[in-house]
Order: structure tokens, then sequence, then C-alpha cells
């Protein structure tokens, strides 16, 4: 779904005052787990003058994220041409830690895959994936039955809670041309009155993921994607149900901007109570509330100022990400995300004896056939694809 506005028009819609849409969201306190006061001085230098910038710190891999957030993974491999069996080339795998390849070499990663890039079957308890691809293909399986093949746009929403096991596998599906993926994951907490509930499979085909153009006053353009919350009146389609994205007030945002060279854009002022961090993460040179940022940075911004963004040295592009905290303990081990060290203890109790639910597919790595477009198995049986 897109929609194109002036920057008057997204100024009117959004009220330009302190009261503005309820858009602000928190990823900018310390780690799940930290007080506010173990920040680094360096991460504090960004205060002084600048009213809309709390502080700006280098982006580190993972980015590190704020409750109710656990992380983000943003996601970038120029993947060669496909084999027969959809992996890379033999060739392109001699000297790899074929199970564990993070290593980057020749732009690329295996993971955990050993013939096809990507994350096997595992197990997740205690929160969310929120899976946004820019670019490419992936194959999902789960052991609720539902599997798909998604990207170009498309997001995944899983809710985990009491427990699943799904795989995450990237097909090189172009024998003849390379195989570029770029997405980012994140990892979206539950509250302890949460993670225990039913888990749930959820696509959000990119037809239905609101995408709005708002061109500033010599009509350079920013183009935002609205993955969850809402811009300019523009409400993000509908969280899973028992995601803490539709809890009332928790305001989960999260937002991709793509700035054209030279653009103007204004993030409205965020809710109290909210907080929001911007992750400043391709482009050269980009201001903040006037403050010049430069490339690969968070950036954590005050919740009721407006913002102003200039993409003032070339292209650039930026996800913003808040909700308002949980507040609760974090326990976390693996794929594991609980409330205490106990509840940990039985999350790995439970997926011994249950495997949550077993595992329907005959590979631990499943992918589907080359020619398969983007579709959805729900576990229900329905199958559906994007309009």
């Amino acid at each position: 779904m897109s929609v194109h506005l002036t920057r008057r028009d997204a100024l009117k819609l959004l009220g330009v005052s302190s009261a503005g849409a309820a858009l602000g969201c928190r990823a900018d306190a310390p780690p799940a787990g930290r007080s506010p006061a173990a920040r680094s001085p360096a991460a504090e230098a960004g205060r002084a003058g600048h009213d809309a910038v709390l502080s700006v710190a280098p982006l580190q891999t993972p980015w590190q994220t704020e409750d109710p957030f656990l992380f983000c993974m943003h996601h970038l491999d120029r993947f060669p041409a496909g084999n027969a069996v959809m992996g890379p080339p033999r060739a392109s795998l001699a000297g790899r830690r074929l199970g564990n390849d993070f290593g980057g070499r020749d732009g690329w990663n295996m993971y955990h895959g050993d013939r096809v890039p990507g994350f096997p079957r595992h197990p997740h308890r205690g929160f969310e994936t929120i899976t946004v691809v820019r670019q490419g293909l992936l194959d999902h399986s789960d052991s609720l039955g539902a599997t798909a093949r998604f990207g170009e746009g498309d997001v995944q929403w899983l809710t985990a809670g009491a427990g699943i096991q799904h795989a995450e596998m990237f097909p090189l599906v172009r024998e003849t041309a390379g195989n570029p993926l770029e997405f980012f994951q994140i990892w979206l907490n539950l509250p302890a009155a949460r993670k225990m509930v039913e888990p749930h499979f959820s696509m959000l085909w990119a037809p239905t993921v609101p995408t709005l153009d708002v061109d500033d006053e010599v009509g350079q353009r920013t183009r935002v994607t609205v993955v969850a919350g809402s811009f300019a009146g523009t409400p993000a389609a509908a969280a899973p149900p028992a995601s803490y994205a539709s809890e009332p007030g928790a305001h989960v945002t999260l937002l991709t901007l793509e700035l054209q060279a030279g653009a103007h854009f204004t993030l409205p002022a965020a809710t109290r109570g909210t907080a929001r961090t911007l992750y400043f993460y391709e482009g050269r040179e980009m201001r903040v509330g006037g403050r010049r940022v430069p490339a690969s940075r968070a950036v954590r911004l005050a919740p009721e100022a407006e913002v102003d963004l200039v993409a003032s040295a070339g292209p650039a592009a930026a996800v913003l990400l808040g909700g308002r905290p949980i507040g609760e303990p974090v326990a976390r081990r693996g794929p594991f995300v609980m409330n205490t060290p106990q509840e940990i203890r039985q999350a790995f109790s439970d997926y011994q004896r249950t495997q949550f639910g077993g595992w329907p597919w005959p590979s631990p790595e499943p992918v589907h056939p080359r020619p398969e477009g983007r579709f959805a198995l729900r576990p229900d049986g329905r199958i559906e694809r994007p309009a």
C-alpha cells in the first residue's frame, strides 16, 4: 500500500505539536538488564546543545536495542548464483567454517547452513521475531506446520510465546545471476503475562505494508515504510493478537526511512513515557536535530521533540525502533528469553521433553522448489499468496 504526501501534508496530518501522533518508541534505554546509569561516556557525547538528540553512539553488530526490543540484526549478503540445490558453488565453500560461518568472506555468510545458507531448525520461547525483507527471498518452516517463501518487501512476524521451532533458509534461486539478500531481524520481548501464549505465525505481504512517499519543499523524497505503529495517520498492518505491539499504550513503532540526497524530513514528537532510537545504517552523513551524524550511528532521540532529518551528504537510510518499556527483569540464554533463571532452566527442560510440538518437515533445513513463488501455508492448511 503506497501513499504520496508532501512534507506540508504530512505535518498537517501529524498536527506538528508535542501532542502529535503516538509514534514515539523506546529502543534507546540501555540493553535489557542494564541500568540507565551504565551508559558509556562516549554514548553520552551528543547531549549538549541539541534538545532532540540525547546521544550518538557507533552501531554495533547486532544493533544494541532497548526495552521492549532485545536486538536488531541487519543482514546484507551478496550471494552468488545458486547451484542445483540452491546453495553456493562448492568452490565457494572452501575454507569456511560450515555450520558456523559468520566471517563475511566474499561478501556473504553460510551462517549455520551446510548446503544452503541460513538458520536450520532451532527453538524459541518468550519473545517475538520480526523479519523485514528489503530484497531477496527467505524460506520459513516451523513446528506449527506453517511454511512460506517470502521477501521483496514482505514482513514475517512470529510470536514464539510458549515455544516454537523454526528454520530460516536463504535459497539461491537464480542460477545465472547473483542472489543478493537484505533483511532486518528484530527481536521484540514479551511481558511476563504473555510469555507463555500460544505461538502464532503471521505474514504481512508487501502490498499490505504501508509505504508513504513524503516530498519536502523542493521535491526531495523520503520513503517511510510503516511496519509497526503509524505515521501521518496511516497505521501499520495489525500485529499478532498476543504481541506486545497489540497492547494498548505500548506504542511499539518500527519504521524504515529512505531519504533522497538532500531530502528534509520531520519525525513528529512522541507520546510521553515512550522513547526512540534512530539507526542510521546507510549513507555518509545525516543531520539529526541540527547535529551532524556520521555513518553507522545509533541516535537516541528525546521522546517529546520533533526531530528534523536531513540527508546532507547523499542518500541515507535509517530504521526507527521504539515502544513503551516493559520494565521487567530479563533472563536470556541462547534462544530463550524469560524473566528469571529458573524459567530459563524450565524452557530447556520443556524443549527436551516436548520439542515444542516436534518437527513435521523431512529436513532440518527445508527449502522450497526453485520455481516456487512467494506463498504461505498456514497451520490450518490454508495457502495464500501476495496480491
